[in-house]
Order: C-alpha cells, then structure tokens, then sequence
C-alpha cells in the first residue's frame, strides 16, 4: 500500500532561499511533505511569490493528511525574525532543534524520511554547534551503518560517492586505504538494493592518477591500494569493477555500464554530475538508520528574498526521498 506518511523538510538557515523553494515545490505538487517553519511567515513568503497558500499546522507526523490541500507546517518560532540574506546566530539553535525532530519523527517510524534545507555553518558554530555539518550531526542521533555515513550525489543519469570529500587535494591520497576503500564499497552495494531497488548493483571504482596509473609510473595507489580493495570486495561476491581512468568513465556509453560510481576524491565524481544535471542533483547521506536528502546547492544567502530561486534541486530531493522509501517498504513486505 501507498506510504501515507510525509517526509519531513527542515528550515535550514532563515536568511537563505530555504522557505522559498519549499513553498515553490509544494505548489508544483510536491504535497507529501510537512515543512518546519514559522506559518506566518510561510504564509508571507507565499504572498509574496504571489501564490497564497493554505496552511495546515501539525505537531505530529501522524496528523498528516495528503488528501488535504494545504501545505503542513510543524511549527517553530524565530528568536529574532529572518532577515534575507543576513544570518543570525541567535536563530541557530532553532535550525539545530528543526534537524533534531525531523530526525526524531524518521527515527520513530512516524515519518517516511527527511529533506533538510542548506545550513549557514557559520551562524550555526557561533551559535555553539559543535559538528563539521549536517552529515556528522544527523550521525550522532542514532545508529550508523560501516562505512558510513556516506554522501552520494544523484541525478536521473549518474549516481557518484566521493571517499573523501572536503579534504585539501594534496591530502587525499594519504587517506586512502584498502579498508576505507572495502567499507565504502559493502556499504554502496547494500543501500544501491535497499533503497534504489537494484538487485545486483554494477559498482565502478575510479582510479586515482591519471589512467589509473598507468602500471605505476603515474603513481603507484591505485595498484598499491584500489586494486587490492577491489580484488576483495569481488570475493565478497560484490559486482565491482576498476581502477578505471576517470577521464573516460562518464560518457553516455559507459554509464551504460555501472549504476554507481565510487570515486577517489570530491571534484573528481562532482563535477561530471554537476555538468550532466546542475539543477537537479540530490545529495544523499548513506548509511544512516533512516532517509535523509538534501539539495545539492547552498543557502543561496545572494538572492533570497529575490523570489528568484529555483527549486528544481529540492524537487528533486523529495522526489528522491520518495522513491527511496518506496523502495525501502517494498523490501520489507
């Protein structure tokens, strides 16, 4: 049966285009979310795109009812109200407090998932937020699988997982290890099934140096270090290819052949996805005990209150949400 339950979208930083593009998404159809938000301001962003809404407000994910057409809003006050594109600490615990409940809500079951809005870190810090970020803070509020949490990028055409992600360049390959590089692949292949339906998921693993080394004599990891790990996670019975030359593995015809690259470093997976689909790119945290997505973008802190912003990249985040736990309940029936 169809899951009644809503996902759960969180305000991220108030001065920032968050509010917006949640209320743009959910006048393009996307009603099976329930925002955390202040409903009179909500109700005055709306105005102000010139698309009044109706507003529901809720204190529980059980008083959710798709069938209504109204827009949910769990609600929260502001210590001091939003102004656009000037971030105050003094709202920084509210944007803490949004993540905790919509994770509590997905924790319990009552909810089907979450889709955080981009946070402002700094505003976040000085308010004494004490994580690098989302990811390592949803990570500390329940279970986390090996490997994880995991960030993967999506879009309609491409899925990428970076192993290391906001790390200088040159540091990269002194993270890397046979271990990391196995952990992340098991923990790949298991959500690649469990939440996108694959049965028998088609891993491809980049190859760190140009043509993946070249035998050596471009640098010797990916021999040293990404072949062995993949000679392992194949005897653990894991479809997974590589080291493969970056340079050639995101084409048309080659993405024929995977379902999901793990690549080496950051720009390395971003940008091929970022050129295929810029506006609907989905960021994905693997390896939590719940569904967590986001936009692939930030809090766009240069042209909120514009009534500019597009929210193709939110859309497609809760579509993604959906689809993952779509995908999650029909494994389990």
């Amino acid at each position: 049966m169809p899951d009644s339950r809503p996902l759960i979208v969180t305000p991220g930083e108030p001065a920032g285009i968050g509010a917006e593009i949640a209320i743009k998404s959910w006048c393009a159809g996307h009603r099976d979310i329930c925002v955390i938000e202040a409903p009179d301001r909500m109700a005055e962003i709306a105005a102000t795109l010139g698309t009044p809404i109706a507003i529901k407000t809720i204190t529980h994910p059980d008083q959710f009812n798709a069938d209504q057409d109204v827009l949910h809003i769990m609600p929260i006050d502001w210590p001091v109200p939003p102004i656009a594109c000037s971030p105050d600490s003094r709202n920084g615990q509210v944007v803490v407090d949004a993540i905790t409940t919509a994770a509590k809500f997905c924790l319990s079951g009552a909810a089907s998932g979450m889709v955080t809005n981009p946070i402002q870190k700094s505003s976040l810090y000085d308010a004494g937020f004490g994580y690098p970020g989302h990811t390592e803070f949803l990570a500390s509020l329940g279970q986390v699988d090996a490997g994880g949490p995991m960030m993967m990028l999506a879009c309609d055409d491409l899925k990428v997982v970076p192993l290391t992600i906001h790390i200088p360049i040159s540091a990269v390959a002194g993270s890397l290890s046979q271990d990391i590089i196995i952990a992340a692949g098991h923990l790949l292949d298991a959500n690649l099934k469990r939440y996108f339906a694959i049965t028998a998921p088609r891993i491809a693993v980049t190859g760190l140096n140009p043509h993946a080394g070249e035998n050596g004599s471009l640098g010797t990891e990916d021999q040293d270090i990404i072949q062995p790990a993949i000679t392992r996670l194949q005897q653990a019975g894991i479809n997974i290819t590589g080291p493969h030359p970056a340079d050639t593995l995101f084409h048309a015809e080659a993405r024929k052949t995977y379902d999901a690259v793990l690549g080496m470093y950051h720009d390395q997976v971003l940008i091929p996805l970022k050129t295929l689909d810029f506006f609907g790119g989905v960021n994905i945290t693997l390896g939590l005990d719940f569904i967590r997505t986001s936009p692939d973008h930030g809090t766009g802190l240069d042209i909120a209150g514009s009534g500019t912003a597009r929210p193709d990249s939110l859309m497609a985040a809760i579509k993604m949400a959906r689809k993952m736990a779509a995908a999650a309940q029909a494994l389990s029936t």
